[in-house]
């Protein structure tokens, strides 16, 4: 490693990306893992889980309040730590009290907190997007800074898939999520710790400007019809491969695997091929470009979808759980890759704030959407051809790629970093 790259990885707006990841992921991994698993093993259906999960909705609306969190900021701390610590304060209470309530008494009021937990979640997301944007100086550490905070994302995915599954097998949940909660401390002692970034950004001159622009921006940039098409693909590219994940813990359970070993197998198994297809994924976007890496990575996406229709046919086999699920989440890492580097060409740096929380709430929709429906879907038609379907749906995202990222199309070299 040279000198120059060996003092990009050793600073410590690394070891920022890496804590700030961290708090990110958290509070939708509780929601998206541990919550539906919690649910599933006091009773509640699927349809009622599938339903409930659509809580997630401000993960995909929080470009709507982004403009308020760009033009106004909280006093002390400054406009993004600011924001920072309050949204990590609210997190840790919000997570604690989930377990108040038994699920098969007080679903709703459960379903309340939880989506105030993705509110301030969502919240919480677009000032650390925003924050690590302008930490970020050179391309190296855009480049790199981005990876580390993506792979610590998934990362934090262990605290509730991992070591909240298994205490479940010990413990009560009204004493697991506060648990939870107090790794929030990580993110809320590190926002007591770093500064601002500098030089300060300008300030939008209204909140009418901070919401008119990054619109403006974009669609004349692109034109309409090409922008309604990158918008369309944005949505559709991951659609087929967020269905069949989403309800993938009471899936396992339905199989009959017990809390532990889903909590030692199938999260271990997701975790560690999804960070090594990130990595790798960007290698091969270097070489590749973004456009050749969204067509080869969305065909693995695709195809690994099928790898649960062997597993529901296989019942509770650990070995086929584990390799299943590690080449599924192999394509997701690859997937994520040359999604994520594609949402970042599209994103102006003059609008960045707006732009990100618009392009990656879309991206996060379908999971959404997902969330929603699927448990009705399985119950309808079952597991087996609810995967068959979600193969389906994952072709309208390849069929996009013609006109928003031809095969052929030339690139700058600058285009993928």
């Amino acid at each position: 490693m040279n000198s120059s790259l060996w003092q990009v990885v050793a600073n410590r707006r690394m070891l920022i990306c890496v804590g700030l990841g961290f708090a990110s992921g958290l509070p939708l991994f509780i929601l998206v893992q541990l919550v539906p698993a919690w649910l599933r093993l006091e009773g509640v259906s699927l349809t009622a889980i599938g339903f409930f999960t659509a809580i997630q909705y401000p993960y995909s609306l929080k470009f709507l309040w982004s403009p308020v969190l760009e033009r106004y900021s909280i006093p002390l701390l400054g406009r993004r730590r600011g924001w920072m610590l309050l949204t990590q304060v609210l997190l840790i209470i919000s997570i604690s009290a989930l377990g108040v309530w038994q699920p098969t008494e007080a679903l709703l009021s459960i379903t309340l907190v939880a989506i105030l937990v993705a509110v301030f979640s969502a919240t919480q997301d677009i000032v650390i997007d925003a924050y690590r944007r302008e930490l970020l100086k050179t391309d190296e550490e855009l480049a790199l800074g981005n990876a580390v905070h993506v792979q610590a994302y998934r990362l934090s995915g262990l605290i509730p898939g991992s070591l909240g599954m298994i205490l479940a097998g010990v413990m009560s949940w009204e004493v697991i999520f506060p648990i939870m909660a107090v790794f929030m401390l990580i993110g809320l002692g590190l926002t007591l710790l770093i500064r601002e970034a500098e030089p300060a950004p300008v300030l939008p001159g209204s909140l009418k400007a901070a919401i008119v622009e990054p619109f403006r921006e974009f669609f004349g940039r692109r034109g309409m019809r090409s922008a309604l098409a990158v918008l369309a693909f944005m949505f559709f590219y991951k659609l087929g491969d967020n269905m069949a994940t989403v309800l993938a813990t009471p899936f396992y359970i339905d199989l009959g695997f017990t809390t532990t070993q889903i909590g030692l197998i199938a999260k271990n198994a997701a975790l560690w091929p999804s960070i090594a297809g990130g990595i790798l994924g960007g290698l091969v976007i270097i070489k590749i470009g973004i456009n050749r890496g969204l067509w080869v990575f969305g065909a693995v996406q695709l195809a690994t979808i099928f790898g649960y229709v062997w597993l529901a046919g296989s019942g509770a086999d650990p070995w086929v759980l584990a390799v299943v699920i590690g080449a599924e989440y192999l394509g997701v890492g690859l997937g994520t890759a040359a999604s994520v580097a594609f949402i970042a060409r599209e994103t102006a740096k003059t609008a960045v704030a707006t732009q990100f929380a618009l392009f990656t709430a879309l991206a996060a929709l379908p999971r959404v959407i997902a969330s929603s429906v699927s448990g009705l879907i399985v119950d309808s038609i079952g597991w087996t051809d609810f995967f068959y379907l979600c193969a389906v749906l994952a072709i309208p995202g390849m069929v996009l790629l013609h006109w928003v990222a031809p095969f052929n199309a030339l690139q700058r070299p600058s285009e993928t970093s």
